[in-house]
């Protein structure tokens, strides 16, 4: 915030290398809790969920569903099923809003501000921006004042964490709704295109997919002179053959990518997991990663 800063060369040296590990600390510590409370969510829902599918169980069949039901569900491990991230989302934002309204209770009688300005605080201080035009612990004195920075100091590193993780859930469902966007902006661009081509095929133009017979018979009767490739005199009787050569020749970009996505997929279906071949952290590195990892929202 500012009310405590080095003043001597040697004091801001030391600041520099402090705290390039201990920011660096800092956000290894908030990574653990995210992982830790994500998976804890991750529990509570799926136990939520097992429950819920459990009742309708029994609900459809009391002699043969419920025992399939809990047979299937007990081989299920906690890493097969992903938890919704708007639940996720709302549950870190209930958790925020508890610890800083609770914070607000301690800081509005004790620093003397409006309940207000005290959750205005808390949000400041929790996000690590920090402005300074609110800061605690400014009073010569104060009641009880082991106890109130005790407090004090669990209700900051609790109300980081939590704004933390927020910020990281959110920021999975604001990619959600961009590549919605992007995406429902890329097929209208698609759509334009293939109406064009429509278009410009029903004017006469040399459709690269027609197939050869096709081609040949609209030749004969009209007279066209239609361009075929260098070897389709040797593959006369192989016309629709010819014609997916040159499609695929045509769409070499959409093939290639077609391509990826299928090995994409089919590496997800494989399931198979790098971390059974090492020790220590393992894992991606950073929020997003472990976010994809217990919500599986890296392709939505």
């Amino acid at each position: 915030f500012g009310m405590t800063t080095p003043r001597t060369v040697p004091g801001k040296i030391l600041l520099i290398f402090y705290g390039f590990f201990g920011c660096a600390g800092a956000i290894l510590f908030f990574n653990l809790f995210l992982e830790r409370i994500i998976t804890f969510l991750a529990f509570i829902l799926r136990t939520i969920h097992e429950r819920e599918v459990r009742r309708k169980g029994i609900g459809n069949s009391p002699n043969t569903s419920s025992n399939k039901d809990s047979n299937s569900l007990d081989d299920v491990s906690l890493d097969d099923w992903k938890p919704s991230v708007y639940w996720v989302m709302l549950i870190l934002l209930v958790g925020a809003i508890i610890v800083a309204c609770s914070a607000s209770a301690m800081y509005h009688p004790v620093e003397g501000w409006t309940y207000f300005e005290a959750i205005y605080f808390c949000f400041v201080a929790f996000a690590t921006i920090g402005f300074g035009d609110y800061v605690v612990s400014q009073k010569a004195t104060y009641d009880y004042v082991y106890f109130y920075r005790f407090g004090n100091f669990v209700f900051i590193v609790l109300g980081c964490c939590f704004i933390y993780s927020l910020f990281n859930v959110t920021s999975i469902v604001i990619k959600q709704f961009l590549n919605w966007l992007l995406q429902t902006m890329n097929r209208r661009c698609t759509l334009g295109t293939f109406k064009c081509n429509v278009s410009a095929a029903a004017a006469g133009r040399r459709n690269a997919i027609t197939p050869g017979y096709l081609q040949r018979k609209h030749q004969g009767k009209e007279g066209v002179e239609v361009d075929f490739d260098s070897d389709s005199s040797f593959r006369r009787n192989s016309g629709e053959l010819i014609s997916m050569r040159d499609f695929l020749q045509a769409n070499k970009i959409s093939v290639a990518m077609m391509q990826k996505q299928l090995w994409e997929t089919s590496q997800r279906g494989m399931g198979y997991n790098y971390s059974s071949s090492t020790s220590g952290f393992q894992g991606g590195v950073g929020p997003l990663a472990i976010l994809n990892k217990k919500l599986g929202q890296e392709d939505v």
